[in-house]
C-alpha cells in the first residue's frame, strides 16, 4: 500500500483558507467594491472642495489618501483575513493540526494518523484531489481537505500517492 509522510504547518492552512477565499466571488466583489467605492467618494469629496472653496490643499490631501486606500487596503485586508484564519482555530486544534502526518491508503479508507490522532475517511467520503504547484489536497468536504505540502514531505512519492488516492476515489464513488 501508498503511505506518505509530511509536516502541516501554520502557513499551509492559511494558504488553503486563502484559496476558498479567492473563490468566494461574493467575497472578492466586496473587496473590489471597497477599493472602487471609497476612493471613489473620496475623490468625489475632493473635488467638491476644489470646485466649492477652491481649496487645493485640502482636495490634495483628500486625492492622495484615496490612492493610498485604494493602494494599500487589499493588502491590509489580506493581512485581516490571516490573523481572523488563526484565530478560528483553538490551541488545542491548532496543536491536533501541526505538526508531522502520515496518510496510508487501505482498500476501504484512507488512513491519517496526526498530533490530533488517527482517523479513517472512507473512499465514498471523499470528493477529489486537487494538484496545485506548492501543494496537493485531498477535499473531504467542498470547504475541508487534507492538506499536503509538497516542500515537507519526509517520506513516500507524493505524486504517486495522489494519483492512486485519485483512482480510490474514482472507485469507490457513487
Amino acid at each position: 500500500m501508498f503511505e506518505i509522510e509530511y509536516e502541516l504547518r501554520e502557513q499551509d492552512l492559511v494558504h488553503f483558507n486563502e484559496l476558498l477565499l479567492q473563490k468566494n466571488v461574493e467575497l472578492q466583489n466586496t473587496i473590489r467594491r471597497n477599493r472602487l467605492l471609497v476612493p471613489g467618494i473620496m475623490l468625489f469629496i475632493g473635488l467638491f472642495y476644489y470646485i466649492f472653496y477652491v481649496d487645493m490643499t485640502t482636495t490634495a490631501y483628500i486625492t492622495v489618501l484615496a490612492l493610498i486606500w485604494g493602494i494599500v487596503s487589499p493588502y491590509y485586508l489580506k493581512m485581516d483575513m490571516r490573523r481572523q484564519i488563526l484565530n478560528h482555530y483553538t490551541d488545542e486544534e491548532k496543536k491536533a493540526l501541526f505538526g508531522i502526518h502520515k496518510l496510508k491508503i487501505e482498500p476501504e479508507y484512507l488512513l491519517e494518523q496526526s498530533p490530533g490522532g488517527k482517523h479513517k475517511t472512507p473512499w465514498s467520503e471523499m470528493l477529489r484531489v486537487d494538484r496545485l504547484k506548492d501543494y496537493v489536497h485531498i477535499f473531504v468536504d467542498f470547504d475541508a481537505a487534507i492538506i499536503i505540502p509538497k516542500e515537507t514531505v519526509k517520506s513516500g512519492n507524493l505524486d504517486k500517492f495522489a494519483e492512486q488516492v485519485e483512482k480510490m476515489i474514482e472507485r469507490h464513488s457513487d
